[in-house]
């Protein structure tokens, strides 16, 4: 059954379009169930109905044109049960819809399975047989696994499908589902980025000289064909003849009757080298796939790689610049920290990424930049929408290809009102944090690049909570100097002087990569990061603290130096001894220079049990929410598939958050959060509540939070916590908040934090 599955979605994932995977999927599964019919009703969201989209056996003229109620006979019920429905005569079923024009009246068996992605019924699989009986066990496994197998590919080739009449007068819009990354609405044109020699993500593009596009491939093929004549000369007298045929065979499938010419077509239709290559190649790819014979199979796996052969020659030597539209919203499969300077700052309206989480470093970079962000759309069809016209909602985490005007309209309307929301809040940056019946609560900023510095001061940041210092390590092609380091410190520490710095000691891993210094684990997260890296590696560890040190000379602002990752005491005076090392070298080669305070990052449970005992050793804690809430809840947070379960007022996280601050209180040190929470205006309402000295945030979000807890008394916030804290569901504690906040005069504020 398997190998059956296995080449049934091959043959699907090679479809161009959603009609030719659907006719794929009911001629494979009538063939081999041996049933007389096989047919799939699509769900049709905009008209809330079933439709009648492929089959094998019934009336082919009606596909398309029929359509059922959701409530509306078997197929209707397959849909509400959400499970399969097997029956021996679906005649006698009171829930049979008799459509004249389908055809099925002579059919009585009947087994239908739901098609669900994401918990979503897209539609219902259905096969019947003119005999009355019950479908077996085994038949009803097999539909159910490939029904399952297929969801994630029919979601896609319908959103496939729905872009496909790109180049007709009357595009339709569709809309896709994500995570909000960062807030705010953006209005722009796709540029797709795409990694080198993949075949399966190069956008399609038009050729804007057919003559220059043929010419490039011709001789991408070339530089082939003479690499693939070298290697066979060099191995021609290591290898039998018939070994050697296969470099014979590579050269013939380059050939204009083959491959090539193929591509040439496609060119000369207005494509360029590219993606006419791509689609070619994985065409075939796919044709070899499907079949039976082991042998033939594994000549798909050598297409694919003259395919990237040749795709890599083509990159390679094409060396036209890349020029960004006005309002670039950048599209990648998987956005790097990299990326994120890509495009010029003054062209950039906002990022989708297909694959990450809201929660992800890309995302938290994004939002620091105060660039609309989407992560986590799983469907997409990048190859498909570069250089078209889209709409991103960085609310509620969606966006819209190909617009119409009442969606421009729209979204057009939620950018100014959002702009007029932030210009309403500006008369509060230069007022202090106090609630109206006297509490004071220190708002800071998280940044990581100098970019950051003038909108963080801009909008009243009173100090930095987090310095991420591995983004200029992530920016770098090798390990930034001890001097090269100083120097950046400094600048950082010279613009927000004289107010407190908090850097980040080198946190990499998860993530978080650095291309100089792969860490390849199986469960990144759970393995080599963070303060584990430094401490192994004390060299960077001592490079960096020497830096920090150094950088705070002759400057008054206030140096404070927080480790990441920590998970035991051990870490923690391992890392306080090479500190005070660094300190006592750096005083005895002369530097006058404060010695920092040095706090750890509550960022895993065991840290939240032991916060006490960290406390009594550190000058200050700092919880780190994102990691906490990902390490507390076993959520990964770069996977969109468990992003609902990443939930920052889960009862479990508002008690850990509670008991640090307790902890820390109780040694007399102060103790503050630099994770999203804290940059959520209802969450802040709840850490303040609880006692936290300082939210740290990006600076986005500062105002806001600022607006909240200069709204409403702490009095009255506690009486919100402690209600909150008697709850046992997140989205309970959520709503509940949030409505707090709306009766508070506070809507239109949480209204602007849709995440």
């Amino acid at each position: 059954m398997l190998e059956v599955l296995r080449q049934v979605i091959q043959e699907v994932n090679s479809a161009r379009d959603l009609s030719r995977a659907l006719d794929i999927i009911v001629d494979r599964v009538q063939s081999v169930m041996g049933t007389e019919v096989c047919s799939v009703y699509l769900l049709d969201d905009d008209r809330n109905k079933y439709v009648f989209m492929a089959t094998r056996g019934l009336n082919p003229d009606v596909v398309g044109k029929v359509t059922l109620d959701l409530d509306e006979g078997l197929v209707g019920y397959v849909g509400e049960r959400a499970e399969p429905v097997n029956l021996k005569d679906a005649q006698k079923h009171p829930r049979n819809r008799y459509v004249a024009e389908i055809g099925e009246e002579k059919y009585h068996s009947f087994l239908g399975v739901p098609i669900i992605h994401y918990r979503k019924v897209l539609g219902v699989l259905v096969v019947q047989q003119k005999k009355a009986r019950r479908f077996d066990d085994s038949e009803e496994a097999f539909l159910i696994t490939l029904s399952a197998q297929l969801a994630g590919v029919i979601a896609h080739a319908r959103a496939t499908g729905s872009l496909l009449l790109a180049e007709s007068e009357n595009i339709p819009s569709s809309s896709f589902e994500g995570m909000s990354g960062a807030t705010g609405v953006a209005i722009g044109t796709v540029a797709v980025i795409f990694p080198k020699a993949r075949l399966d993500n190069v956008p399609v593009r038009k050729a804007k000289s057919i003559r220059k596009e043929i010419r490039l491939f011709e001789d991408a093929v070339e530089v082939t064909r003479d690499e693939i004549r070298t290697t066979s000369g060099k191995l021609s007298d290591r290898l039998r003849p018939e070994e050697l045929g296969l470099f014979e065979a590579y050269l013939r499938m380059l050939d204009d009757s083959a491959i090539s010419g193929e591509v040439v077509a496609r060119i000369e239709k207005g494509e360029w080298a590219q993606s006419a290559l791509s689609a070619v190649v994985l065409e075939h790819v796919a044709m070899f796939d499907a079949m039976e014979d082991d042998y033939l199979r594994e000549r798909g796996a050598d297409i694919r790689d003259l395919g990237t052969r040749v795709l890599a020659r083509l990159q390679s030597s094409d060396t036209r610049k890349v020029k960004f539209p006005k309002d670039t919203i950048l599209v990648s499969e998987e956005l790097a920290p990299a990326d994120l300077a890509v495009v010029p700052r003054d062209r950039l309206a906002g990022f989708v990424s297909v694959k990450g989480s809201g929660s992800s470093h890309v995302a938290i970079l994004a939002e620091a930049m105060s660039v609309p962000t989407i992560m986590g759309v799983e469907n997409l069809p990048v190859q498909l929408i570069d250089g078209k016209p889209i709409i991103i909602d960085g609310f509620q985490g969606s966006l819209i290809t190909h617009p119409s005007k009442a969606q421009l309209s729209y979204y057009r309307k939620v950018a100014r009102e959002e702009a007029m929301l932030v210009e309403g809040l500006e008369e509060l940056k230069d007022k202090r944090c106090v609630t109206p019946d006297g509490h004071r609560t220190r708002l800071w900023v998280n940044t990581g690049l100098m970019t950051d510095v003038a909108r963080s001061l801009d909008r009243g940041a009173e100090g930095v909570g987090l310095y991420r210092t591995e983004v200029h390590f992530m920016m770098n092609d090798a390990f930034p100097t001890e001097e090269e380091q100083r120097i950046i410190y400094r600048e950082h520490l010279k613009a927000f002087s004289p107010k407190m710095v908090t850097m980040r000691t080198l946190d990499i891993g998860g993530d978080k990569a650095l291309p100089y210094f792969p860490i390849e684990e199986e469960n990144p997260f759970l393995g080599w990061r963070g303060i584990r890296v430094t401490l192994d590696h004390p060299e960077i560890f001592i490079a960096q603290i020497r830096a920090m040190i150094r950088a705070n000379e002759g400057i008054d602002a206030h140096l404070r130096i927080m480790l990441p990752m920590v998970s035991s005491i051990a870490e923690v005076d391992e890392a306080i001894r090479l500190i005070d090392k660094c300190y006592q070298e750096v005083i005895e080669e002369g530097t006058r220079v404060k010695k920092p305070d040095v706090g750890v990052m509550i960022e895993v449970p065991a840290a939240v049990f032991q916060a006490r005992d960290i406390a009594k050793r550190v000058d200050f804690l700092s919880v780190g929410s994102n990691d906490l809430v990902q390490y507390m809840l076993a959520v990964d947070r770069n996977n969109s598939r468990v992003s609902e379960l990443y939930q920052e007022f889960h009862p479990s996280i508002l008690q850990a958050l509670k008991q640090v601050v307790d902890c820390a209180h109780s040694e007399k040190k102060g103790v503050g959060i630099c994770g999203e929470m804290a940059g959520n205006p209802s969450g802040a309402l709840l850490l303040m509540a609880m006692g936290y000295d300082v939210l740290s945030m990006n600076s986005t979000n500062l105002l806001m939070v600022k607006k909240a807890l200069t709204t409403i008394e702490l009095s009255k916030a506690k009486k919100i916590l402690n209600m909150a804290l008697k709850m046992d569901d997140a989205f309970q504690i959520k709503e509940y908040v949030d409505d707090q906040m709306i009766k508070a005069g506070l809507g239109q504020i949480v209204r602007s934090r849709r995440k």
